[in-house]
């Protein structure tokens, strides 16, 4: 379960220059608050890879922007600052001319969550919401355990897919298809 901690609130800017934590444990800033959560496991980190590699190489073989992967930072809002990181991300290049050394500024066209052991539906389902309302364009919520893909256009326009379905990048990724169980382990 993710802990906060209880200092004063901090700045995008002074989380991008903290050290990563000792213990290997994930963080995101909330509204000024650091979210600590434990690493995901091998199955999470499995599954993250095959999904960067499919995404990143439609989009580098079409070139279409800039695939980013290991939860990195882009920030969702200011004063408080938060800063999110999904687990894989693309940014077209209209978006993302160029990529800075430190947190990106504008939402991601595409976030992608890989359920892990730790996460809970409230928590997923948040997270969703913060993506969609800073004008992330699609979702994909990937359960290697459930061997599913949750695509989200909007809050009101989703769809489970199983494994035997095909996903697809709509108007995000063009032209980009796989089978779901191309994306697990």
């Amino acid at each position: 379960m993710a802990t906060a901690t209880t200092t004063g609130l901090i700045t995008a800017e002074e989380f991008f220059r903290m050290p990563d934590p000792e213990d290997g444990s994930l963080q995101e800033l909330v509204k000024g608050v650091i979210v600590t959560m434990p690493p995901p496991g091998g199955l999470h980190g499995a599954c993250c890879l095959k999904v960067g590699r499919r995404v990143g190489n439609f989009v580098d073989d079409h070139r279409l922007g800039t695939t980013t992967s290991n939860d990195t930072g882009f920030v969702s809002e200011r004063d408080p600052d938060s800063v999110l990181g999904p687990d894989v991300a693309f940014w077209s290049k209209e978006r993302l001319p160029t990529v800075p050394s430190g947190y990106i500024e504008v939402p991601p066209d595409l976030a992608v969550e890989v359920i892990s052991p730790h996460d809970v539906f409230t928590k997923v389902q948040k997270k969703v919401r913060q993506f969609l309302e800073r004008g992330v364009r699609l979702i994909w919520i990937v359960d290697p355990e459930d061997r599913s893909v949750t695509v989200y256009k909007t809050l009101k326009e989703s769809a489970i897919l199983n494994e035997n379905d095909t996903l697809g990048g709509n108007d995000v990724l063009p032209g980009f298809s796989c089978l779901v169980r191309d994306l697990l382990p």
